[in-house]
């Protein structure tokens, strides 16, 4: 009689600490889920940022050259 209660507690316990296990490697797995999508959002982010600064750059430097070009020609012309 003890050796089966003995037996019937162990495989309940068995079926707790398994069930445990199962959640507990859920909850990892959404904690790495979100950890990646967050990492992702950082990365994109920066890059759209930079990209964003760079065309800015681009642009003022096009209208400086436009610019400088246009009234070198001008003085050209006139001179």
């Amino acid at each position: 009689m003890k050796m089966r209660q003995s037996l019937a507690q162990l495989e309940q316990e068995f079926r707790h600490e398994t069930q445990l296990d199962r959640s507990r490697r859920e909850s990892l797995r959404r904690h790495a889920v979100r950890r990646s999508r967050k990492r992702t959002h950082v990365r994109n982010r920066k890059r759209s940022s930079m990209r964003y600064w760079l065309l800015v750059f681009s642009l003022i430097a096009t209208a400086v050259i436009v610019t400088v070009m246009m009234f070198e020609t001008l003085y050209l012309l006139l001179g």
